[in-house]
């Protein structure tokens, strides 16, 4: 037989991740590492064997049987190996109980996990983030019944007890905009709450429970007029019959992910807090969730170049292995680059997550976390994209071919830049955020961050993008539409300040500590992309080409 090519191997996510150790090592008190590094290397060695698994069997989707043999409705969903030992891995590693406990690096602590599981897990994440989104929603409203109730379940430890919720929101109407929910809250009889409609994407009806958006019967049209409940989806191991699923929705990635198109029908249903605002409710969930999906859209990015990497090592083209051609090693730096700032600023919401929510946070660290949290998310979204597509082609026409199990890092990575708000929904949310006194909150935060850095080629820059986006900020003045025809050019220059400033603390700090030279490498790569991505609205030019 002629020449075979060997097939990129994944090296353990957790032993070799410099950038993790480097991370954790700076932020994290000693004391606390013990038990977390040991659920990291357990979480790490998991990763290795699910890819493992990927190469050498069929991919899968869940399977809906709506009907069994004798005619009774089950609505039963097989899932995948990887989502039939979710509850296990996830409660055996605290993938989801650890951002719960109270301390102000828990976040973090729990944002590490899920780094690590997330690509291994089929997108059984997904799900975790809705629960976490839930269980802080239910913590938020401060409703002791729920709270009883559903908590002990969300966050248990132990596989019997614990539950998963689903978030009910997006309806054939639209997404974002949920003005114009369908699904009507009535009470019966007995004064029971019950919900009747169609939920158009349930991405975690296997659960058992969820949140769901209702207007209560009566009630004025609106988004204020909105309630946001709590529901059950099972009757011991039987689906309530007031919940049956329409369908599965066949989408372009993520396909062991069940999502599916739900009818409700008279479920019962518990008001989180009072009856309307339910929007205004749900904001805890929203930004939980949109923490969860930087952290999973760095993971695939770090999963994209490490197997590209390990390829470029193995592969020989013209006499040489690929990693030493100059032109391939600059593409796999420059990935590597974008991928690190990726890394630090959606970490740095992690981290900032845990301490407003344990009121450990400086005083300008919330209006932080409140514009940081949409910018991280709208930016690691779209540039995992472009590092997963820029990945494939690393690997030539392997790159394109199913069984190598690389196309599918490409698919499910566009998912990031569409669940929980799309790049433009995000941009102008952020937008909103700049109306208070956050810009000057991101200011002191970058000032603080460049403490020590002495690298004038690394600082100025950062500081002449920050002063430019806030001179664009004055130019528009009070031109909504000009401010929101260029808010997303303003995101990612806010974004990108934001990163190179993180990799410079981080580059500082480890130069001083453990003389290591690299991660100020990638800082000066990343700047040397361009921090810049103000564009003028130009609204007038907007008009023509659309006409």
């Amino acid at each position: 037989m002629g020449f075979l090519q060997d097939a990129p191997q994944l090296a353990h996510p957790w032993r070799g991740d410099r950038l993790l150790h480097a991370l954790l090592d700076r932020a994290l008190p000693r004391e606390r590492r013990p038990a977390l590094d040991a659920d990291l290397d357990a979480l790490g060695s998991h990763a290795q064997l699910a890819w493992q698994r990927a190469c050498t069997t069929t991919r899968r989707k869940p399977v809906l049987t709506q009907w069994d043999a004798w005619g009774r409705r089950v609505d039963r969903i097989e899932l995948t190996a990887a989502w039939q030992e979710g509850s296990s891995i996830t409660t055996r590693h605290a993938v989801l109980a650890a951002g719960h406990v109270e301390n102000e690096h828990a976040r973090l602590e729990q944002f590490a996990r899920v780094y690590l599981y997330h690509v291994a897990s089929e997108f059984y994440t997904c799900p975790l983030a809705m629960t976490d989104g839930a269980a802080t929603a239910l913590k938020a409203c401060g409703n002791q019944a729920l709270i009883e109730r559903a908590l002990p379940h969300f966050l248990s430890r132990d596989i019997a007890t614990f539950w998963l919720s689903g978030q009910w929101m997006t309806e054939t109407v639209g997404g974002s905009d949920v003005g114009d929910t369908e699904t009507v809250a009535r009470r019966d009889d007995a004064g029971q709450w019950r919900l009747h409609g169609r939920k158009w994407f349930s991405s975690a009806v296997v659960g058992e429970a969820a949140l769901a958006l209702a207007r209560p019967e009566g009630a004025a049209a609106g988004p204020a007029a909105l309630a946001l409940f709590y529901v059950e989806t099972m009757n011991g191991d039987r689906r309530k019959p007031e919940l049956q699923i329409d369908r599965l929705k066949d989408k372009l990635g993520t396909h062991e992910l069940p999502t599916a198109e739900i009818q409700l029908d008279g479920l019962p249903a518990w008001p989180l807090a009072e009856l309307a605002n339910g929007v205004r409710q749900v904001a805890p969930v929203l930004n939980v969730t949109r923490s969860w999906n930087a952290i999973c859209a760095v993971a695939s990015m770090a999963r994209a170049i490490a197997l590209a990497r390990d390829y470029a090592a193995r592969r020989q083209a013209f006499g040489r292995p690929l990693i030493e051609q100059p032109l391939h090693a600059r593409t796999l730096a420059d990935m590597q680059a974008e991928f690190e700032g990726a890394f630090a600023l959606a970490f740095e919401v992690a981290h900032l997550l845990g301490r407003v929510e344990q009121n450990a946070a400086a005083p300008h660290e919330a209006a932080l976390l409140r514009l940081l949290t949409p910018l991280a998310k709208l930016w690691t979204g779209k540039l995992a994209v472009k590092v997963c597509s820029e990945a494939l082609e690393c690997f030539g026409g392997a790159g394109y071919i199913e069984d190598t199990g690389l196309p599918q890092l490409l698919r499910d990575a566009q998912v990031y830049a569409i669940w929980e708000g799309t790049t433009n929904v995000l941009s102008l949310d952020s937008l909103r955020a700049l109306a208070g006194d956050h810009l000057d909150s991101l200011h002191a935060a970058i000032d603080d961050w460049l403490d020590g850095c002495d690298d004038a080629a690394t600082t100025t820059p950062i500081r002449a993008a920050l002063t430019a986006a806030a001179g664009y900020l004055d130019s528009q003045g009070t031109d909504r539409m000009s401010l929101e025809a260029g808010a997303r050019g303003l995101a990612l220059t806010l974004a990108r300040c934001a990163a190179a400033a993180l990799l410079a603390r981080q580059a500082t700090w480890s130069v001083q500590q453990c003389g290591d030279q690299r991660p100020a490498a990638a800082v000066r790569r990343f700047v040397s992309h361009g921090l810049d991505r103000l564009v003028s609205p130009e609204t007038a030019d907007t008009a023509l080409l659309l006409g």
